[in-house]
């Protein structure tokens, strides 16, 4: 899979973690994957947020899907405009990652996947990736956005 060159930004707050993560969603069609690569603590979440109110969903609270798996988010009128997905507590296998509706119950709007392993990235390749870093000498952190061509999905 070929990628354009990366976009690297430097957020020094959450807010601006968050902002980067708003002007990616203005952007987002409703076939893009966006994985969402860091360590823990690493501003993902704040990211999916910012991605949320990119693509319009309703002012809210977004929240990691740790425990739900997956969060839908709506516009006003009601649209689904972004799926987010944490699969921190699933087994990287396709079995098991098919068995929750992955990818069947994504398709129709955009995306955001945090922890994706090597079969979701089979199952839901990223068009985008988006890898946030913490560094331990600088506050803030290191936003790098690469878009790559679009795969097929496979089983």
């Amino acid at each position: 899979m070929s990628a354009a060159p990366a976009l690297s930004i430097f957020a020094p707050r959450e807010e601006d973690t968050e902002r980067a993560g708003r002007e990616l969603g203005r952007t987002l069609a409703s076939s893009d994957v966006v994985h969402l690569v860091g360590d823990l603590g690493a501003g993902k979440t704040c990211f999916a947020r910012g991605l949320a109110q990119g693509v319009g969903a309703l002012p809210g609270e977004v929240a990691s899907p740790t425990f739900a798996i997956v969060n839908e988010y709506a516009a006003p009128d009601g649209r689904i405009v972004l799926r987010h997905v944490d699969l921190y507590r699933v087994a990287d296998r396709a079995r098991d990652l098919e068995s929750i509706g992955i990818p069947d119950a994504l398709e129709g709007a955009p995306v955001a996947v945090e922890w994706p392993g090597e079969a979701a990235g089979r199952l839901i390749p990223a068009t985008i990736e988006v890898l946030l870093e913490r560094r331990r000498d600088e506050e803030g952190r290191w936003i790098r956005v690469t878009r790559r061509e679009p795969a097929v999905r496979s089983r």
